[in-house]
Parts: C-alpha cells; structure tokens; sequence
C-alpha cells in the first residue's frame, strides 16, 4: 500500500504544470477506462436478409470467428416452407486485454418463403422483447448486474441482382426504422463492376429518401478534430450504403497470405479498399461508432419503447398487439398487475373500514354533545321552574296574609254574636 502510494505521488509531482497546482481529476478518463475494462462490453448485432447473400460470412469476417459451424444446410423444400426464425449467438471475444460480449442475432427464413407477408413480425417481437427485459430489470430492486441485450445495430442485406431495392426491404425498413439501427448493406459486391456499385448505391439512397426511412446517421465530428479524422468519417458517410465481400479464405497473392475469393479472372480482397467496403464497414461498425450505435440504442430507440411502455400501462394496462413480447413474459406482466389489483383492493377495503369507524365515531361524539347539551339544558329548566313556583308560592303567602289583617275585627265580631245564639239556644233546650 506505501509502494502504490509513493507511486501515485510521484506521478502527481510529475504531472504538476508549472505555476499550477496539480489537483488530479484529470485522471478521470483512466479511472473510467479501468473500470470500464475491468467489466468488459457487451454489443448487440442483428443480420437481416434472404439467404444467400452471405450473412454468416460476413460476421465471421467480421470478428474473425466462426459463429454458425454446426448450423445444417437446408433444402429448397424446407426453405420453401420455412417461417423466420431467431437464432442468437453468444461469443465473449478479447482483444490486447479488453473483453467484448458479442451476440449476433441471425434471421435465417427471412424472405425465403412464397407468402413474405408480416415476415418481419417475429424480428419486431424480439426487439421489442429485449426491450422489455431491460425495462423490467432497470425497474427492478437489483440494478447492479443488468444484462443488455437490447438490439444496438441491424444490418440489413441488400440483393446486388435487382435494380435497388425491392418491396419488401422497403416494408422491413419503415417497420423497423424507429426501433433499432438500421446500417444498409449491398451483398456479393464482387457481382457488380464500380460504375454499377455507385449506381446501385445513387438509386437505394434516393429510394430510402422517398419512403422517408431513417436509417444510422453518422454523428458530426467536433470541431476540435484533426483533417484525418474528419475525412476519414467522411469516406464513412460518402459510403453508405456499404458495397461488401465476405470471406473466410486466405489466399497468396504476390507472396502475401490475404481473406479474399479466387476467380478465374482473378482475386478479390476482402480488407482491399479498392475491392469493396468491408474494411470501412468495419471500422465504423467496432473501432469508431459501437459506442455511437449504443448510445443511440439507450437515447432514442429505447427511450421511445419506454415512454410509450409507461403511457400503456398509466391509460390502459397492458394491451394485446402484434408487437407485444412473448406470451410468457406478457403473463408475468399479467400476474404483477393482478397483484397490484389485489393489494388496491384490500387498500381501498381498509381505506373504507376506516372512514366507517371515523364516522361512527364522530356520530357517537355528536349524541355525546348533544345529549350533555339536553342535561344541561333540562337543569337550567329545572332550576327555572322552581324559582318561578318559589317566587309565586311566597307572593300569595303574602296576599292572604293582608287580606287576613284587613278583614280580621269583623271576623271576631261576628264570631261572638254567634256564640251567643248557640248560647241561649242550650238554656232554652235545658229548661224545657
């Protein structure tokens, strides 16, 4: 630890720029290409086109692999009755210490049927599905170690036999366009001479530009960037879409082994940029653009699937469409969404139980009041009553009491004049 710390002082004390003090956060960039080594890349690519047109060739030129060794040949009765497939395959590729998780998703059966009608459903359905993975585990509690496997590019094989595109590149195209990267590619470019390469690409140019497809745009280069860089990425740009040649092949040519085909009027080299576009396409594809592709992948394609995800879900749950992901991760969605009904339910349930004992208990509160009001009120009547009886009770005490005084002499006279009838009445009664 002292070792490591004398180390990273010393570069410090190197680094200072004079009159500056040296603080350190210019090492940010090598932290970040540390950790970004440490945890490898991981990169999506899907190939589209009818067979034939050397796909599988292709990729394995590509990232000098073999990705498809044991998958059979098919005859022309199984091809006839062939639906699109989608076959995913996984290679972890290292290069002076960097790792690159590479899949290569292959659509073998792709306009190889007579009915081409919706042949591009199931390659919607599994962008869309990787799509929805990535929203699911972004949502999730344990975000650390997500898997990306959304679609991060898709190159589209163009015939060099018609005279641009056909109907149905121009339909897989407008479908697709806002959900992944589309990077056009001319195949078997060997066909054609130069003059037909440059016309084939004026015509798929001007054809993709009438049916408003978008396809990759190439990113400005900054101002800052050096004449090399800023005309290289122009060849880039000036090349599109790209005339290419696959092969896995080495042959000798003046005494030096090369990847290309041997033909009766000669060879064509594959990484020869006179011969074709595969070396442009490839340093666009891994050593200039990757991060480019994801980047678009994360901002644009992937943003739009999630905006539109979450407007679904807030207006009406999940709905049944074509473009849904597959029926097994729809009946997880299903289930969670039942389970998010229940426990509102049983929310709501407790929500009303509560208001019921809140009201009951105001009701309660209210008889209380009102029942200590009717008491009190009846004791102040009580009290009244009594005051008003006591009051008149004691004013007629009062009255006859004067009366009494006032008749009381006559009273006492006659009272003697009677005694004296009752008197002489007796002695009359005795003598007789």
């Amino acid at each position: 630890m002292a070792a490591s710390w004398d180390t990273l002082k010393s570069a410090t004390l190197k680094s200072k720029a004079p009159g500056r003090e040296y603080v350190g956060f210019a090492t940010l960039p090598d932290q970040v290409h540390r950790k970004s080594v440490k945890k490898g890349f991981e990169f999506t690519l899907m190939v589209v086109g009818e067979s034939g047109l050397g796909k599988s060739t292709l990729v394995n030129s590509l990232f000098l692999t073999d990705l498809y060794k044991d998958r059979p040949d098919l005859s022309t009765e199984e091809r006839i009755s062939q639906t699109v497939e989608i076959q995913q395959s996984t290679v972890d590729i290292e290069e002076h210490g960097v790792r690159l998780k590479l899949t290569v998703v292959d659509t073998p059966g792709f306009g190889d049927s007579v009915n081409s009608n919706d042949c591009w459903d199931p390659i919607i359905a599994y962008i869309d599905e990787q799509f929805y993975h990535y929203y699911n585990d972004e949502s999730g509690l344990n975000r650390k170690n997500i898997t990306d496997k959304r679609v991060h590019c898709c190159l589209y094989f163009i015939s060099p036999y018609g005279h641009g595109m056909r109907p149905i590149d121009v339909e897989f195209m407008k479908r697709l366009h806002n959900k992944v990267n589309i990077v056009p590619v001319i195949a078997k470019a060997d066909c054609l001479t130069p003059s037909e390469v440059k016309t084939l690409k004026r015509r798929i140019l001007d054809e993709i530009s009438d049916h408003e497809i978008r396809i990759y745009s190439f990113p400005d280069c900054d101002s800052d960037e050096d004449d090399e860089f800023k005309q290289a990425d122009q060849e880039l740009k000036d090349s599109v879409p790209f005339a290419v040649i696959g092969s896995n092949t080495v042959v000798e040519v003046n005494g030096k082994r090369v990847r290309g085909r041997l033909y009766p009027w000669g060879i064509t080299e594959v990484e020869n940029p006179k011969h074709c576009d595969f070396v442009k396409l490839r340093n666009m594809l891994i050593r200039t653009h990757m991060q480019d592709l994801k980047d678009v992948t994360r901002d644009v394609h992937y943003e739009n699937y999630r905006l539109q995800r979450i407007q679904s879900d807030e207006e009406a749950g999940i709905t049944t469409t074509n473009n849904q992901p597959n029926r097994e991760s729809m009946m997880e969605v299903v289930e969670k969404d039942r389970q998010l009904e229940e426990k509102d339910a049983e929310l709501k349930k407790m929500q009303e139980i509560l208001a019921k004992m809140q009201e009951e208990m105001a009701k309660s509160q209210h008889l209380q009041v009102t029942d200590d009001l009717q008491r009190t009120d009846s004791v102040r009547s009580t009290k009244s009553t009594a005051s008003r009886e006591s009051h008149t009770s004691h004013s007629s005490h009062v009255s006859h009491g004067s009366h009494a005084s006032h008749s009381g002499p006559a009273g006492g006279a006659g009272s003697v004049s009677e005694q004296q009838i009752m008197h002489d009445k007796r002695s009359s009664a005795v003598e007789v």
